[in-house]
């Protein structure tokens, strides 16, 4: 069995009879819960592979999650409105159960990411196959009402890590998720113009705060690289890899990064003893298909697959290499081992073979 095949295989097979995608069916942290940032990936992948059924019920699921929310959403913008402070507690999950209820676990709530990966993903997957996702549209507007009336707020990044920032991987997710939106034409008027103007806005702020030295950085007045910015460029498309900030910011994300083929979160990073992570190669993979380096597109699809155990399970992270060692240890003992298999590492394995015509 190829690891396309195999990667299929294992995310149609823990994919809940609700359509969430567990992010890692076996680690204790994550069993149990899925997140609209990884099943917007998990989903793209397997729409690329002519899983369209598992794609349609991830997103039916995700507009049912969001749908069933469309009180507390408007109860939340209604008080933003009249200059109330709403706190990140009473912000809406970044993960649910399986079920589609919020957990009970204590956990980092507040991030808007995953509500703009989800609009992208339905978006791509509905123009691929042609035709949209059916009952999607109280979602899609429950996510928009959201994103329009929070975007400017900090909140966790794609790691779950400082809250008092705005991450600039966090506002081109939401960039591309309100573009998204307005393309599925399911918005009423007002609606799709405070998406408009959020896109206008995200796209100046960063340009004003989220640019040094003519590239992007991990959150605004900061001059640090992370590889979550990647997605800025390919596939989110805030800064494309044709224009010198995106063509910047992916030169230093790989130069600061990259290792043999594998790409770390940042340089600072310590979970796990800040190992490579097999899901960060398939995003620097894709912006090198994307901009017709397909040789070195190839040598990072390479190693991904390279990371595979035996049985064809792709890991969340490595830990030959470390940035933090002596912080390894702790986490295997809060959490034990690194998450195998990681759903979404599954999942930019298949947008990657994808892109470089690799099929089952």
């Amino acid at each position: 069995m190829t690891l396309v095949s195999h990667s299929l295989d294992v995310i149609k097979r823990f994919q809940s009879h609700t359509g969430a995608y567990p992010a890692s069916p076996t680690f204790s942290a994550y069993r149990g819960y899925s997140w609209l940032r990884d099943g917007a990936f998990i989903a793209e992948g397997v729409s690329r592979h002519g899983d369209v059924a598992g794609a349609d019920a991830f997103h039916a699921w995700s507009a049912g999650v969001l749908g069933d929310r469309a009180g507390q959403v408007d109860a939340l913008v209604a008080r933003a409105a009249r200059g109330e402070r709403v706190s990140p507690a009473e912000m809406l999950p970044t993960r649910f159960t399986l079920d589609g209820v919020d957990g009970d676990d204590e956990w980092w709530d507040f991030q808007l990411d995953g509500y703009g990966a989800w609009l992208w993903a339905l978006r791509e997957h509905s123009l691929r196959h042609g035709r949209a996702v059916p009952g999607v549209e109280k979602g899609v507007r429950t996510a928009v009402s959201y994103l329009t009336a929070f975007w400017q707020l900090p909140c966790y990044d794609w790691w779950e890590e400082h809250v008092e920032q705005r991450h600039v991987a966090t506002l081109g997710s939401v960039h591309a998720g309100l573009r998204a939106a307005l393309a599925l034409g399911v918005l009423s008027g007002p609606e799709a113009e405070a998406a408009a103007e959020a896109v206008a806005g995200i796209a100046a702020l960063v340009a004003a705060e989220g640019v040094v030295a003519g590239r992007l950085t991990k959150w605004l007045g900061t001059d640090a690289v992370d590889a979550s910015l990647l997605a800025c460029v390919e596939p989110f498309g805030l800064y494309p890899a044709d224009h010198p900030v995106g063509a910047a910011t992916v030169a230093e994300v790989e130069r600061q990064l990259a290792r043999d083929g594998g790409v770390f979160r940042y340089l600072a990073d310590t979970f796990y003893g800040g190992g490579r992570w097999v899901l960060l190669a398939g995003f620097l993979g894709w912006n090198h298909a994307r901009a017709g380096r397909t040789a070195e597109a190839t040598r990072y699809l390479d190693w991904m697959a390279a990371q595979a155990t035996p049985g064809g399970d792709l890991p969340e992270q490595v830990s030959d290499v470390l940035l933090a060692p002596e912080r390894h240890d702790e986490w295997v003992a809060r959490w034990g081992t690194v998450a195998t298999p990681l759903l979404w590492s599954h999942g930019m394995y298949l947008i990657l073979a994808d892109e470089l015509g690799v099929r089952a």
